[in-house]
């Protein structure tokens, strides 16, 4: 099979589509039930935000952590509970 037919078909086949793609946003907008696909919805970035209580827990392993290193031995770090 020639190449440069293989690329033409090709290109035709993806025209297609993107008509069909197009034909099909258009309806989706026009119900106006789901949001097109091509949209992005915003995803929520970072990290996630902490109760009062893990920060609580946060703030005392931190304050066991520094008291140890400025005594200058290490202390293992206690396996996290689970509430």
């Amino acid at each position: 099979m020639d190449l440069y037919k293989a690329i033409q078909d090709l290109y035709a086949e993806k025209e297609k589509l993107e008509r069909v793609i197009a034909s099909l946003e258009e309806l989706q907008r026009t119900a106006g039930s789901m949001p097109v696909l091509l949209a992005k919805t915003a995803k929520r970035r970072g990290r996630k935000s902490m109760s009062s209580e893990e920060r609580q827990e946060v703030s005392e392993r931190m304050r066991k952590y520094w008291a140890a290193r400025r005594k200058g031995k290490p202390e293992k770090a206690a396996p996290a509970e689970t509430a």
